[in-house]
């Protein structure tokens, strides 16, 4: 299940690299920007599943990451289908986890309680964004302003102690 996760966090980081480049597309750069940013932290998260493997002895497999298929039709699409995504990347963790506690893994539930932590964040993130373009979305005004607010988002590398 931790292998299929690592696929699981670079299709995300897929999935947004694709959403970013619609928004790019678009001339709606600080949406692009944002997607980036959330490309870059996915890209980490798979990293830390690949850490903690290693540093447990147990073999990475890296599968095949499939290509978006996303035809998105308006500005709020992305937005929606990347709060969902995240609704489906929790419950793949919640998956793992109540496996690692079905077989007393506690070392992997403790791992696996900063990804709890982080998914909660993550979906509040990308639920916060939906509503915000519900709000401002509309308006050509507001938008430019929440697009440029956007760009201004930063990369952080996420840290974890494994």
């Amino acid at each position: 299940m931790l292998n299929e996760q690592i696929s699981k966090e670079f299709h995300s980081a897929y999935l947004y690299l694709d959403m970013a480049n619609y928004y790019y597309d678009h001339n709606l750069n600080g949406f692009g920007n944002w997607f980036d940013v959330q490309t870059k932290e996915e890209n980490a998260h798979a990293m830390f599943f690949i850490e903690y493997l290693r540093n447990n002895g147990i073999a990475v497999k890296l599968e095949t990451i499939p290509a978006p298929t996303f035809e998105f039709k308006n500005f709020k699409e992305p937005l929606t289908a990347a709060f969902e995504h995240e609704q489906f990347i929790t419950n793949s963790i919640h998956d793992i986890y109540a496996e690692a506690y079905s077989i007393k893994d506690f070392r992997t539930m403790q791992f696996l309680d900063w990804f709890v932590k982080e998914q909660a964040e993550e979906e509040q993130s990308a639920d916060d964004l939906c509503k915000r373009f519900d709000l401002f979305g509309a308006d050509p005004k507001g938008l430019y302003l929440l697009d440029n607010e956007l760009g201004g988002r930063v990369f952080t590398e996420p840290t974890m102690t494994l």
